[in-house]
């Protein structure tokens, strides 16, 4: 498959440099899509400031605080096959969880688009089950890199 072909797009609006390839993005994507039955038709990662992620999550979800992620799924169908969405990351905000955690930045960076694909294709974290499991998913799949 083409690079342009690919369903993943990464777009840095932030300004940061990014420690990834977007190779290693797509490559877990794909490996999403295969261990988990679900297809993704589009998905764009788009990497904001604070002022940024502040401002999507005022107007989408009626909240004011700086946050990792806020994914958007747009397609409506139910069996997972042609799953589109969007993937809002907070690039600074992912960079100092690197050091809160102390992880490498490449891994968080990593790990939070793991985590808005895994809630792309449907799984949650509202409750503490569900943390551990979305948990145990992206440490699978950071593994996998």
């Amino acid at each position: 498959m083409e690079a342009q072909d690919h369903p993943l797009e990464i777009f840095n609006k932030c300004g940061l440099e990014l420690p990834f390839q977007n190779s290693e993005a797509a490559f877990l994507l794909d490996q999403i899509s295969e261990q988990h039955n679900v297809a993704f038709s589009f998905v764009e990662v788009v990497f904001v400031d604070e002022s940024g992620i502040v401002q999507i999550n005022k107007e989408y979800l009626k909240r004011d605080y700086v946050t990792d992620i806020i994914s958007f799924r747009y397609d409506d169908n139910a069996t997972n096959l042609e799953i589109e969405g969007t993937l809002y990351c907070c690039a600074p905000r992912i960079k100092e969880q690197a050091s809160e955690y102390n992880q490498p930045l490449k891994v968080e960076f990593l790990r939070i688009i793991i985590h808005g694909l895994l809630h792309l294709s449907g799984y949650e974290d509202s409750t503490i089950e569900e943390k551990k499991e979305m948990t145990h998913l992206e440490d699978h799949f950071l593994n996998l890199i």
